[in-house]
């Protein structure tokens, strides 16, 4: 027996998780925010209030919590107990970005950056006053000097009383990284590093999580300033950040805290994680090294792991056994080729002991042209594996073919041996979940193989491909054979199910599928 169900997702649905009161006052933010009047959306009525009243101000303060701060601060003109509210908030996101004109101009212009920059310093003095408490702040601004004096002793001396208990600061730049310069990028370090040294405070006491880009740290110690000073510092993200001149970055920090960190577009030689042992989850997406990018000495509480990237010509690849070699904790890997060659060398037993405790595996946008069967050797080497997740690639808004081939070759198709690598375990698949699916034969085979392999599977979910704006804007759509109606969707069951009259899998058909 097969069961199918059809969902869809609707990305523009809001669940508050709260009772209907909660979300009419929800809705009441909202046109708050639009600054419309609150009648004009039948809001207001004598009803509605007294359903407010009800609440209680934890209730309400956990709405405001859902809403952008300058949304929030209007509220306190609705009524006399209303007023007090937003001061209250026990979490306090104050975003430059808020502050901005909607939409946002691109480029952006200068003299926006700093009005926005001004009405952010007046937010945080509002806010951060002495008589409140504030369990976590998160901060994202633009660091430009004159504000940054403004900013630094409010932040400081709100840390220095307590007042604010936890600090999340993102250094924000409106410039993406092919567009930055190496002397811009040192001035952006420059003013890091003097800002941190500026307000000791902010980095020594209570700050936990960071998140910097642009940045250069060719002139500076990189691994004093991230881990030396930031002691408490417990998530970590860089977007375009190296020490320059292409070279390796060596963790060595067996006192540190850090439980997360992301790199982004961060031009390094290797990552070689020497010791960190708090580390939970290390996310690195494109890198631009020849060979691995990045080794493991002493990382023992790593549990997740994921790989982006679309291999550069020059890239040669690596075994994932020798990368992962003595992190026997990982339990959740992703691997994402970002539509271009695989970047993984062929293996089979040598991944046993390094998939050991393996409970989801994910494999991410592979090119549309390549086969898939090869996938079955990472599954055979990780039999412990209950979910497995794999996508599709298949754009029309890619770059022109000859520039592409220029920058990462040609797409060669994986070259895995699976006959001769098979796995005496059993499989503990549970869940299978597929998008872009297609129902042509190499999707429908290797569905079935697994599916022959995996006495446990219970769901199937098979996913439309992924909306893409840049192809919808090009009018360039990919080809969709993804059925819709309920006569395809049986022919598809029936496909699958050929010859396995006693299966009881779930088959989900999800036309709409959020993203990776």
């Amino acid at each position: 027996m097969v069961i199918i169900i059809v969902s869809t997702i609707d990305a523009a649905s809001w669940d508050c998780n709260a009772s209907s009161s909660a979300n009419a006052i929800a809705n009441l933010l909202l046109v708050i925010g639009l600054g419309l009047p609150c009648r004009l959306a039948g809001m207001g009525t004598e009803d509605e209030e007294d359903r407010f009243s009800l609440l209680t101000d934890d209730t309400l303060l956990s709405i405001l919590g859902r809403v952008d701060l300058h949304t929030a601060a209007r509220t306190s003109v609705l009524s006399t107990r209303w007023k007090h509210l937003p001061w209250l908030l026990p979490v306090l996101t104050i975003d430059v970005k808020d502050f901005l004109p909607s939409p946002h101009p691109k480029p952006m212009e200068v003299e926006h950056m700093d009005k926005a920059m001004s009405c952010l310093s007046n937010a945080i003095r509002s806010f951060l006053v002495a008589e409140r408490a504030v369990t976590r702040l998160q901060l994202r601004f633009y660091l430009v000097s004159e504000h940054s004096q403004v900013i630094g002793p409010l932040v400081s001396e709100a840390i220095d009383i307590e007042t604010v208990k936890d600090l999340d600061l993102a250094i924000v730049d409106e410039k993406e990284p092919e567009d930055c310069y190496d002397e811009e990028m040192l001035q952006q370090a420059r003013l890091v590093d003097g800002f941190f040294s500026a307000y000791p405070s902010v980095v020594l006491r209570c700050l936990t999580s960071l998140s910097l880009c642009n940045i250069c740290f060719a002139r500076w110690d990189m691994h004093h300033l991230l881990f030396d000073c930031c002691k408490q510092l417990q998530h970590l993200t860089l977007v375009n950040c190296d020490a320059g001149g292409l070279s390796a970055w060596n963790i060595d920090a067996p006192k540190s805290k850090l439980r997360f960190l992301k790199l982004e577009f961060c031009c390094m030689l290797r990552l070689d994680m020497l010791c960190l042992l708090e580390l939970e989850r290390l996310h690195w997406d494109t890198w631009v090294c020849r060979d691995a990018p990045l080794s493991f000495n002493s990382a023992p509480s790593l549990e997740e792991l994921y790989l982006s990237c679309g291999a550069p010509i020059n890239n040669r690849g690596f075994k994932l056994s020798e990368v992962l070699s003595g992190n026997t904790a990982i339990n959740d890997l992703t691997i994402d080729f970002q539509g271009e060659r695989p970047w993984v060398q062929p293996e089979g037993e040598q991944l046993c002991t390094v998939f050991n405790k393996l409970r989801r595996l994910s494999i991410f946008n592979i090119y549309v042209e390549f086969d898939l069967i090869w996938m079955t050797v990472l599954l055979e080497a990780a039999p412990s594996v209950e979910i497995f997740d794999f996508g599709i690639w298949n754009h029309s808004c890619d770059m022109d073919e000859e520039r592409r081939r220029r920058s990462f070759g040609e797409r060669t198709n994986p070259s895995w041996k699976t006959f001769e690598f098979r796995s005496r375990k059993q499989w503990l698949l549970k869940e299978l979940d597929v998008t872009g699916f297609n129902p042509v034969e190499k999707q429908i085979t290797f569905i079935r193989s697994v599916m022959g392999r995996s006495p446990n599977l219970k769901t199937i979910t098979l996913r439309d491909y992924m909306p893409c704006k840049d192809c919808e804007e090009m009018g360039k759509l990919p080809y969709s054979g993804f059925p819709r109606n309920e006569d395809e969707q049986d022919m598809v069951v029936n496909q699958i199910n050929r010859d396995m009259p006693d299966s009881h899998v779930r088959i989900i058909f999800s036309e709409c599928c959020t993203d990776n």
